[in-house]
């Protein structure tokens, strides 16, 4: 509805504007050959015919001055009043020399709403009420009789009637169309309003995804220091101990008795430690950004691999909050490894692009592909698989996808909303 009505106003708009840049040209030249062609008829002098010719001049004249008057974005409004005044004049003499020019003085009537204020409107209306009452009052001006001054004032009280009844129903359309345009604006502006206040609700849900996942991490890492200190500290102890007791004793059983239960604690703290370091951040996102960071994965990962690797990066790079740096990092090292493990890649494609509110991680590889659909279900162990990048991205409100077919290679685009550095620091902790 509201593109319908905007839609309709600028048509009209563009329409008046035409007639009033055009109207009085036109009008003009009709009322002029209908002069000529009456001339006989109304019995115009020489005299007559040499004013008329004169005063069309001056109207044109005073037409071109007012068109170029218009094109300024505010005209003056005593430039209005002055071509309205002129122009009511020249026709007014006109009809003096021909009735018919009552033609073009009849443009008094449309455009005084947009020359005149509100006040000198109704007075603008009235003197053309004189004229197109004179040039229709039989014998043109002034009135030859007093049957015609009867007609010309019956004439005028019907004119002047007519125009004071038009004009306020003009007005009356006029302040209902400023209205609807009034709320036209406003309902775009509101509209405006809540589209920016979504894209900041949207925003500031992101950052509050992160920032409750901060809390997770610094829980989940005051719980890795408790499992260290409980486990891993004590299992190295317990080590260091069955070792000490194998230089104390010349028995060999008591020595491999004590080596089995070295070897057993070494076995158990090595599982430990593969558990807990899979929620750490990278070590190599404390040292470069996060392009730095992958072209360091990818010239790895190309020299243990020998195949081929490249690394394209688009947009403006912007410091990136460390989560959203670290889950696209494991992410891109999981496809790699994946490509190089499962696929037998000989060249692989990574291609990282900021993208104003977002940041994408697209890894393509030419391996040799698979069903995505015919996966088997994820496990717990053996790393993250398919399903742990997108349990990466689902943590910081972003998405994964996988394209592959057999024997057209795979495609992993990771989504994630792109949370500044700073951003993310003036949340101030929870």
């Amino acid at each position: 509805m509201r593109t319908v009505v905007a839609g309709t106003a600028r048509d009209g708009t563009t329409m008046e504007r035409r007639f009033h840049r055009y109207g009085p040209y036109t009008l003009l030249g009709i009322a002029v050959l209908m002069a000529a062609l009456s001339s006989g008829l109304v019995g115009m002098s020489g005299r007559d015919v040499y004013a008329a010719g004169a005063l069309t001049a001056a109207a044109c004249a005073l037409q071109l001055w007012w068109g170029r008057t218009r094109r300024d974005a505010a005209p003056h409004p005593r430039a209005a009043v002055v071509y309205y005044v002129l122009r009511t004049v020249l026709a007014f003499a006109l009809c003096w020399c021909n009735p018919f020019f009552s033609i073009y003085a009849i443009i008094g009537y449309f455009d005084v709403g947009d020359l005149l204020q509100k006040r000198y409107a109704r007075a603008g209306m009235l003197c053309t009420a004189v004229t197109m009452a004179g040039s229709q009052s039989g014998s043109g001006m002034p009135p030859a009789s007093l049957t015609n001054w009867a007609a010309f004032g019956a004439l005028f009280v019907l004119h002047a009637s007519l125009a004071l009844f038009f004009g306020n129903i003009g007005a009356r359309e006029a302040e209902r169309t400023r209205r609807q345009t009034e709320t036209i604006s406003e309902l775009e502006l509101a509209n405006t309003r809540l589209e920016q206040a979504l894209a900041e609700n949207a925003t500031l849900h992101a950052q509050l995804l992160l920032q409750a996942r901060e809390a997770g991490v610094a829980d989940e890492r005051r719980r890795l220091a408790a499992e260290i200190h409980d486990t891993l500290a004590q299992g190295l102890t317990g080590i260091i101990a069955q070792l000490q007791a194998v230089t104390s004793t010349d028995d060999p059983a008591r020595s491999r008795e004590h080596l089995d239960r070295a070897s057993a604690l070494a076995r158990h703290s090595l599982g430990e430690a593969r558990r807990s370091v899979h929620n750490l951040v990278p070590s190599a996102l404390e040292r470069d950004d996060l392009p730095g960071a992958l072209r360091r994965t990818v010239d790895d990962w190309a020299g243990r691999t020998g195949a081929r690797a490249d690394l394209t990066v688009t947009g403006t790079v912007e410091p990136l909050h460390d989560e959203v740096g670290a889950t696209l990092l494991r992410i891109a090292e999981e496809a790699l490894a994946n490509a190089a493990r499962h696929a037998g890649a000989a060249r692989a494609g990574v291609t990282l692009s900021y993208m104003g509110d977002e940041i994408t991680l697209d890894v393509r590889d030419d391996g040799c592909g698979f069903d995505p659909a015919a996966l088997p279900p994820r496990s717990g162990a053996g790393g993250f698989g398919l399903g742990g990048m997108r349990a990466r991205a689902e943590r910081i409100a972003g998405t994964v996808e996988v394209e592959s077919e057999p024997g057209l290679g795979t495609a992993v685009s990771a989504r994630v909303p792109l949370v500044r550095r700073a951003a993310a620091d003036n949340l101030g902790p929870i």
